[in-house]
């Protein structure tokens, strides 16, 4: 997979106070000039203030700005679920809301300041408000995917020693059947139809609450967020994020890979649980005044995706490439996407085909996002010269770059294994070419070691994936006495 940035597009700009982020935002409603790079760097600097809330200095500059006229008459959220329901809220509504959110969690729930709060919930705008609430009160946000099982609730609650739980019916009895194991939690809150006993019942609590509410005061360095994150072994492990870490650092996705504006509709289809979700579907379009389109979806359904897209104003989409492989299987030529103007896939890699086939049907090209690379390294930490693979990492020292995890929680040997003298290694292998674009092999524990060669898995399911009669493909390592390793091929046939 080639990454199209040269390498020094990697060197991290610097970022303006939030004000002047919000306004070099507003002034790029007309389409940005990506041909001049070193003009784009030169222009984007980013100043890191000490103290900094996504919530206060972002969203309420933008309520702001749209009740001075000043921002396109575009909503900032916007959700549907496939049955005729809808929601739309302006920053000013959306402010509101996530005030009487913040004032719940620290007056009925008793929340200070670093206190966790687990939020488990589906693509509901409860999710995007528990979200901006615990902002606004200094709570530190943990997601988790609504396909956690009982024993992974119960490892993430005793883990994250979370005092608040929000969660919705689906969830409520797995979390009730471990409740009793988990002494810092204090208050659980449900987003249901019906009360349920033991629960705060988030709705009626809604109703109730003010919007009289003063967003506290957070160092820009302060845990925001922690997200578990799964590794090659053992369980999952908590990466904490800083309130500058996704609220000024994901501005770079927001402005240049998404190439937003406030008159774009955002819609990723990321599950909730995943750290996707607040890049683009928080983050990086409302720093940009965007509106983040939501869609409920409870079960994948690629003609929905498509319907979606053709029906409304959508602008700009980002999904997994998993999901362009199953809207390709569909006859995508049969629907027109008016609005749709740019598109972008994170996550894994890509194949040329689906790209291909994308791109002739739609007119479109899928951009591919990849967060991490910026130099190829030896097992010595030394920068390889170009066409030689090793490990993909970046330097963090003396400064780590905005936007990258700042540890692992409670574990400081899992963050030193990280390190490589002065380099964070990702995990990932590739090598650089002549012209300074990266090609991405495959993760280092994923390639294949076969009689002394290095096998990308993804080279082979590429190649596979060809084949007219493919519709998904896996390259794994099987033992070889003789080899060490040698691969073994999986497909599913259309």
């Amino acid at each position: 997979m080639k990454i199209l940035l040269r390498s020094k597009c990697c060197q991290r700009p610097t970022v303006p106070g939030p004000v002047r982020v919000l306004h070099k935002g507003y002034r790029t409603v007309t389409p940005q000039n990506f041909s001049n790079y070193e003009s784009m760097k030169k222009d984007f600097k980013l100043e890191i203030p000490e103290y900094f809330n996504f919530a206060k200095d972002v969203l309420d500059q933008w309520t702001s700005m749209e009740k001075a006229g000043k921002r396109p008459s575009n909503s900032a959220f916007w959700w549907i679920n496939g049955k005729g329901e809808e929601v739309r809220w302006s920053f000013e509504e959306l402010g509101s809301l996530s005030k009487k959110f913040a004032n719940i969690l620290t007056e009925a729930c008793a929340l200070q300041r670093g206190d966790r709060v687990i939020v488990i919930l589906p693509r509901i705008p409860e999710w995007w408000l528990a979200n901006i609430a615990c902002l606004r009160t200094g709570a530190v946000f943990i997601p988790g995917t609504t396909q956690l099982t009982q024993n992974d609730i119960l490892y993430r609650l005793q883990s994250s020693k979370a005092k608040c739980i929000v969660t919705h019916d689906a969830v409520a009895p797995a979390v009730d059947a471990v409740a009793s194991q988990c002494e810092n939690l204090r208050s659980k809150l449900i987003v249901s139809q019906n009360p349920r006993e033991g629960w705060g019942d988030l709705k009626e609590m809604m109703k109730c609450a003010t919007d009289n509410h003063t967003c506290v005061e957070t160092r820009h360095d302060e845990t925001m967020a922690i997200y578990f994150t799964s590794g090659t072994s053992g369980s999952p492990k908590m990466t904490a994020h800083t309130h500058s870490s996704y609220g000024l650092g994901l501005s770079v996705n927001g402005r240049f890979w998404l190439d937003l504006t406030p008159l774009d509709v955002m819609w990723n289809t990321s599950d909730t649980g995943w750290a996707k979700s607040a890049w683009s579907s928080v983050f990086s379009p409302w720093i940009q005044g965007a509106c983040v389109f939501a869609h409920h979806l409870p079960q994948f359904e690629p003609t929905s995706i498509l319907q979606t897209l053709s029906k409304f104003p959508i602008t700009v989409f980002c999904s997994v490439p998993t999901v362009y492989r199953m809207l390709v299987q569909n006859d995508v030529t049969s629907f027109k996407f008016k609005s749709l103007k740019h598109c972008v896939s994170a996550g894994e890699p890509i194949s040329p085909e689906v790209t291909e086939q994308w791109r002739s049907r739609t007119g479109l090209e899928i951009y591919e996002g990849y967060g991490q690379t910026e130099t190829i390294l030896d097992a010595n930490g030394n920068v390889l010269p170009p066409g030689q693979e090793g490990d993909i990492g970046f330097q963090v020292v003396p400064k780590r770059p905005l936007g990258l995890f700042t540890h692992y929680v409670d574990n400081p040997t899992k963050t030193a294994s990280t390190l490589r003298g002065n380099n964070y290694i990702t995990g990932d292998r590739g090598y650089m070419d002549e012209d300074g674009y990266f090609w991405f092999v495959g993760r280092s524990d994923d390639v294949i070691l076969s009689s002394g060669y290095r096998i990308g898995p993804f080279e082979v399911e590429s190649a596979l994936a060809e084949h007219p009669a493919v519709a998904e493909s896996a390259a794994v390592s099987s033992p070889d006495p003789i080899r060490g390793e040698v691969k073994e091929r999986f497909v599913s046939t259309l």
